[in-house]
Order: C-alpha cells, then sequence, then structure tokens
C-alpha cells in the first residue's frame, strides 16, 4: 500500500511504521519476509482475497444505489494476460497471469498462472474461483474467442462478448460477409488526448446466417469501425473490429455492447499500467519460489483498497500511506 516494491523495502517499512500498525514487537527481517511469501500457498491466498473483495464490491454497489434498466446494471468483467517481465524462472520463462476485472468498480477480482504458456486454459482457471457467474457478461480479446469458453460459460449461467480476429479465419470471414450495409448504426465522437476519433457501431441478428452455426451460442455480431485523426500530425488511421456476444437484442441494445467493448481496455489503464509504472512492476526481480504470483496478488489488494476508498490516482493514495501510516489502517478498516 505505501508503494513498496521489494523484501527490503516491506522490511524497512515495517522497521519505521508507527507504533500502532507494527507487524510485532521486533520487524522481520527482509530475508523472513522472502521465505515466508516465497512459500505462500498461491490458490489459497487467491481465494481469500477474492472472498475478501467480492462482498466490499457488492456493498460498494449497493451503497451507489444504480438504477436504471437491469440490462445497464448487468456485472461485466474482462479478461486479460499480464506478463511480469522482471520475473523469470530458472529456465528463464517469464511468469504469466491472467486477471478478472470488474467493470463498473475498477476492480481485480482474482487471477490464476499460466501453465506452460497455455493462456487460452487459465481463462477458465481464472474464472472458476468465481462463485457465481449467473448473468455475468465476460469480455476478452481475440485470443479468448473459443468455442470451448463460449460453452463453458454458457454451462455456468454467463454470457460473453469476444473479439474477433484471425485466429477464428472462418468465423471472421463469416462476420465479414455479412449485410452490414443494409443496417443503421450509431456513431459516437470524442476528443481528448491530442486526437479526434469517432466510432460506429452495427450489430446484426446471427440466427439464420452462416455464422450461428460457427461459434456456439453466438446470438449477434458487431461491427466496431474506429477512426483516429492526430491534431498535431493530422495522420488518419481506421480500425474495422469485429465482434460476437451471447446476449440477444432484449438483454444489451448497441449502444451498451460498444461501452463495454471500449471499456474492456480499461483493464490496461487501470490495472496493468499502474501495476507496471505506478507499483514497478516490470522492475521487480522477485522470482523464487510462488513470490512473484504471491507479490502480484499483494499489488492488487491496494489497487482494490484505494479504489473502494474512493481514490482515483493510486500513486497519490501511496504517497499518503507512505507518509502516514495510520493512512493503511484507516483504508483497511473503511473497506
Amino acid at each position: 500500500m505505501a508503494g513498496a516494491r521489494s523484501y527490503a523495502a516491506i522490511a524497512d517499512w515495517a522497521a519505521v511504521a508507527e507504533h500502532a500498525v507494527a507487524v510485532c514487537g521486533r520487524p522481520p527481517h527482509a530475508s523472513t519476509i522472502r521465505r515466508l511469501l516465497g512459500r505462500l500457498d498461491v490458490a489459497a491466498l487467491e481465494a481469500a482475497l477474492t472472498g475478501w473483495v467480492l462482498p466490499r464490491r457488492d456493498a460498494a454497489a449497493r451503497a451507489a444505489g444504480r438504477g436504471g434498466p437491469l440490462a445497464e446494471r448487468r456485472c461485466v468483467l474482462a479478461v486479460d494476460g499480464k506478463t511480469l517481465r522482471g520475473a523469470r524462472a530458472a529456465d528463464g520463462a517469464q511468469t504469466k497471469l491472467v486477471c478478472v476485472y470488474d467493470h463498473a468498480h475498477r476492480l481485480v477480482l482474482t487471477q490464476a498462472a499460466v501453465v506452460d504458456a497455455d493462456e487460452i486454459a487459465a481463462f477458465t482457471a481464472a474464472l472458476n474461483t468465481l462463485p457465481d457467474l449467473t448473468g455475468v457478461l465476460v469480455t476478452a480479446d481475440a485470443l479468448h474467442c473459443q468455442r470451448e469458453h463460449a460453452s463453458w460459460l454458457h454451462t455456468r449461467g454467463g454470457h460473453f462478448l469476444f473479439t474477433v480476429k484471425g485466429n477464428q479465419p472462418a468465423l471472421r470471414r463469416a462476420l465479414t460477409a455479412l449485410p452490414w450495409g443494409q443496417v443503421s448504426g450509431l456513431r459516437r465522437r470524442h476528443v481528448g488526448h491530442g486526437r479526434t476519433e469517432s466510432r460506429s457501431i452495427k450489430v446484426i441478428d446471427l440466427d439464420g446466417s452462416p455464422g450461428a452455426a460457427l461459434f456456439p451460442h453466438a446470438t449477434r455480431a458487431i461491427k466496431v469501425v474506429r477512426r483516429r485523426r492526430r491534431q498535431t500530425t493530422a495522420t488518419s488511421s481506421v480500425e474495422i473490429v469485429y465482434a460476437v456476444t451471447s446476449l440477444n437484442y432484449r438483454q444489451a441494445h448497441p449502444a451498451l455492447l460498444a461501452g463495454w467493448i471500449q471499456a474492456h481496455w480499461t483493464i490496461e489503464n487501470a490495472v496493468h499500467h499502474v501495476r507496471d509504472v505506478t507499483q514497478g512492476e516490470d522492475h521487480s526481480s522477485v522470482r523464487a519460489g510462488s513470490g512473484p504470483r504471491v507479490m502480484a496478488a499483494l499489488r492488487n489488494t491496494p489497487l482494490n483498497l484505494a479504489r473502494l476508498d474512493g481514490h482515483t490516482n493510486i500513486a497519490h493514495a501511496q504517497r499518503q500511506v507512505s507518509w502516514r501510516p495510520h493512512a493503511a489502517l484507516e483504508a483497511i478498516t473503511a473497506a
């Protein structure tokens, strides 16, 4: 929570922290912390942290009192992989994790390790740690646009919104061939960060089309056209994205689908970028035992604590705790 990036930094903070937050009479040495964290059962730790964050997310949702249509209050989770670049095993392989992130509350609910470089298998491993997926929408990039994932989510009562790219060539060709020119669409325009961006979205029901047979439980296809123009260089770019979802027209209108597709990538800024830059994960050389995964879990937790406490600037939240250790206790107690 105070921004410690290594075992030594954790031990230093423990040694100088105010008495009210002292971990014991005599603070443990960095080597003791290293041995302890390197031997933890990561699955048990992740399960405990997931069990801690879920009820607090639900309490925050109740406190917010979100109204409006049921479709707009649907729980939407993003699934995406994250490589710990500084953590390497004895064979030189990098540690990689798959995170599950709540769109609306900006919380990391759980994560699972990628075993034998198989990120696809880690998709279900991560989501399987959540107690209930009934009615939940899962967004994912093209890597996880897998028939097995769609069927697995369906058996759990969940829904999917998957981007479709070259790893599903037959499905992508079928989506490209749909009569998009005959469908009206929505358009949004945004100006900011030195560029002008417009997005148009069209949605077609797959019932009776060849695409319906190519991907299980897919009910609608989505086409998003993104046009960007940089104000400084006057350069323009156009990107076309296709996606499939199991939600029918009663469960989500096109504007909601467009928002969820765009919001999926907030996991990059709200989690991956913060862990890499603010928390220094890319430069962490922790690598022994379960240490890399434990430290990653411990980085997710202060992110969740800060957001539950209303912080939007994680670096500012870290500075508060480093200057005033009591802030850590206050944030944990408030959550």
